[in-house]
């Protein structure tokens, strides 16, 4: 997914504010069901965050044209690890592994069939 990065991404010193990548790979996290016409949600339930690593490699500025990718590294009943990436150009700037779970009132739930069987078609 790419992201333009805009003034109000960027801290006093014109780079991307550290919170901001952790923005960015939710959008695209969420942009990965949007734009099939989907949902990351089901009957209640849907993914919370409940561990990540990360890393802030380089920075990003005003104006630079961000590409943000995922990877899914394991799927589970109730959760997934996720390897996100934000890349200008062919320079990475943020790595980041994720476990999300699917939960529903706080919860964990069993992943939804449909969104299994989304997450195993996109081949990440």
């Amino acid at each position: 997914m790419k992201i333009r990065v805009y003034y109000e991404d960027t801290d006093a010193g014109g780079i991307v504010y550290h919170a901001n990548y952790l923005k960015f790979c939710e959008r695209s996290r969420s942009e990965l069901f949007f734009e099939q016409g989907t949902t990351p949600t089901a009957d209640g339930g849907h993914f919370v965050i409940k561990h990540i690593d990360a890393e802030f490699l380089k920075s990003a500025k005003l104006g630079d044209l961000l590409d943000v990718k995922n990877k899914i590294l394991q799927l589970r009943n109730s959760s997934m690890k996720l390897s996100q990436t934000v890349w200008r150009g062919d320079e990475k700037l943020f790595d980041m592994t994720a476990v999300l779970v699917f939960a529903k009132e706080g919860k964990p739930l069993r992943i939804d069939r449909d969104i299994r069987d989304f997450l195993t078609s996109l081949n990440l």
